[in-house]
């Protein structure tokens, strides 16, 4: 991906590249603005949660075999220099504990790289980037 390419457009490449098939990805904006009426209203899941989030289909096995079940994703998005919060790093490490697919991406492969069925062993993730970049 070229260098210059803003997180934004990283994002929207990855959620096209990778939110079908067995992949669901949505934007997840988080924030906070006073509302016409001067209140304040808090939107997206969190402070520190993930740019993209969603659901892998994945079957269980074997006393499960044949079933689907949805897994949550959480995909922190970064250019190439961009830095993890702790917020992000702490949100990150709840989704992989908890047995959910969470990574850095700063790529399409890197997107592609998580997404991949079993790309490592629940709780083995380590909230690290997943392209080798900086986290």
């Amino acid at each position: 991906m070229a260098p210059s390419m803003g997180e934004h457009e990283i994002q929207q490449r990855i959620r096209l590249a990778c939110g079908h098939g067995p992949v669901r990805l949505w934007r997840n904006n988080s924030g906070a603005l006073i509302d016409q009426q001067g209140r304040l209203v808090r939107f997206g899941l969190g402070k520190g949660s993930s740019d993209l989030i969603g659901l892998r289909s994945v079957v269980v096995s074997p006393e499960m075999v044949g079933q689907r079940l949805a897994q949550f994703v959480a995909l922190e998005i970064k250019t190439a220099r961009g830095v993890v919060s702790p917020e992000q790093r702490a949100f990150l490490q709840l989704v992989d504990q908890l047995g959910g697919v969470a990574a850095v991406c700063r790529s399409i492969e890197a997107a592609q790289q998580a997404l991949a069925p079993d790309p490592w062993p629940p709780g083995e993730q380590g909230n690290r980037a997943v392209d080798g970049g900086k986290d």
